[in-house]
């Protein structure tokens, strides 16, 4: 790894795993002039995982519209399908591939489930997994097996759930399911992710007493992804009431069977629209709901603070870039997915900018903030990590691998730096099939607009 005088020698997510040299590196194409681009984008990872779940627990068939088609999806679709659910294609409503059929079945353990870097499936499939019959064994790529599981293991054992993890806390493990939940009320500290809380409400009507959840942890990140998963029940029928903040109910019965359209991934959109900052061009991004739970629509909020004008048309967001990218200081408590775009901006911009409440990113798909400040101090940056978040210094940057450390909003932002920075590299830029597969031929059709050829479209 290239190391700055400002960089974080320490820091080194590989671990016995790191390469010698880089053997997959991308060069990010550099804009030479402004972007004119737009573009449609596929589904919503948090949506498809969340409905996915849902589907297989409800009541009857559902049909997933314009589901997302990536690596975590197939994850999940892969664990869902071990514990008996059925899942078919069906001729594609959208652009990215086929439309699920979602059948429930009787849940049977005795298998293993592979998570692959998929937060939402080894947290929100062991509670399905309780609810059948039979062991499963959870277990990850080695790059998340130390992602912190601890707050759904030990809400499963509240609830009567036997788990043998070998006293690790975290994953590989087994769920011995025994077909039923006893469910009631527990408490947990949900401040590494507010994934164990959505995990525990998705399955808690399946519960035989339901569900009242106590959070007692010192923060909760998230929150949107909470509010996310309650909107997604409420659609199937199942009331969560939340007497107060960290704290909810969910009573015991039926999860509605339903057809979904889901929304573009609005996350995804961060880099794009992040590009029309960095060119001084225009984006925009087709299919952007009027209304929705997904944090990435803190965007239309979030860049103008850096000097972009946003509009939001006709279902299409637009963002364009103004004099220059400006500095900012932004609270990221409930965005803190956004945190590597917003970060590549600040690198790019012209005064400092300090980045906060974003800690919980130490344990996303890398430790992101000592990431982050290893890679744009290497390319000759000022970064440092705080308690809670980053201080960015812009200083004139250069050229060479920017590593992903298998995240893919890692590999992202090392695209949105080279679009200004010539010879940046990405290594394994193929970290974004985890969300994104259609990534690098979507952003050279977007970097393809920098010609100045009007509205260049990728879709």
């Amino acid at each position: 790894m290239l190391i700055s005088k400002y960089s974080a020698p320490d820091f080194d997510p590989y671990g016995d795993q790191a390469p010698e040299e880089p053997d997959a590196l991308w060069a990010a194409p550099t804009a030479v002039a402004p972007l004119r681009a737009r573009l449609g984008l596929p589904g919503s990872k948090s949506i498809t995982n969340r409905e996915l779940v849902l589907a297989a627990l409800a009541d009857g068939p559902s049909l997933l519209r314009a589901p997302l088609h990536s690596k975590d999806s197939a994850n999940m679709v892969g664990a869902l399908r071990a514990l008996g659910v059925r899942i078919e294609e069906r001729e594609g409503s959208g652009a990215f591939g086929a439309d699920w059929l979602v059948t429930p079945g009787e849940l049977i353990g005795s298998t293993t489930i592979d998570c692959g870097q998929a937060g939402t499936v080894m947290r929100f499939v062991p509670p399905v997994a309780a609810l059948g019959l039979g062991p499963t064994v959870f277990d990850a790529d080695d790059s998340a097996r130390g992602r912190p599981m601890g707050g759904i293991v030990n809400a499963l054992r509240a609830l009567g759930v036997d788990i043998d993890d070998a006293g690790r806390g975290g994953l590989p493990f087994t769920v011995h399911g025994t077909g039923r939940v006893a469910g009631g009320a527990i408490e947990i500290d949900a401040s590494a992710s507010s994934q164990f809380v959505s995990a525990l409400l998705l399955s808690a009507a399946s519960f035989d007493d339901g569900l009242h959840l106590t959070h007692v942890g010192e923060r909760l990140p998230s929150l949107p992804h909470i509010e996310m998963t309650i909107d997604a029940l409420a659609q199937r029928g199942v009331t969560v009431q939340s007497p107060r903040v960290g704290e909810w109910i969910v009573a015991p019965g039926a999860i509605a069977a339903r057809d979904v359209d889901i929304e573009p991934d609005l996350s995804n959109a961060a880099p794009f629209l992040a590009a029309a900052l960095v060119t001084g061009g225009s984006v925009t991004i087709t299919g952007w709901p009027d209304a929705t739970t997904q944090v990435g629509a803190d965007l239309a909020g979030i860049l103008p603070a850096f000097g972009a004008t946003v509009e939001l048309s006709d279902g299409a967001l637009t963002v364009r870039g103004g004099d220059g990218i400006h500095g900012s200081d932004l609270d990221l408590t409930t965005g803190g997915e956004l945190a590597p775009t917003v970060a590549g901006l600040a690198a790019l911009a012209d005064t400092p900018s300090t980045i906060t409440g974003i800690g919980h990113i130490r344990h996303h798909e890398t430790d992101r903030l000592a990431a982050l400040v290893a890679e744009i101090n290497a390319l000759g940056g000022e970064a440092e990590e705080l308690d809670d978040g980053l201080r960015i210094t812009p200083r004139p940057l250069h050229g060479g691998v920017w590593h992903s450390y298998d995240d893919h909003r890692m590999s992202t932002t090392g695209a949105v730096i080279g679009l200004a920075v010539e010879g940046v590299q990405v290594e394994n830029v193929e970290a974004t099939h985890k969300t994104l597969p259609q990534f690098t031929t979507l952003w050279r059709d977007l970097v393809a607009g920098s010609s100045g050829t009007p509205d260049a479209i990728a879709s």
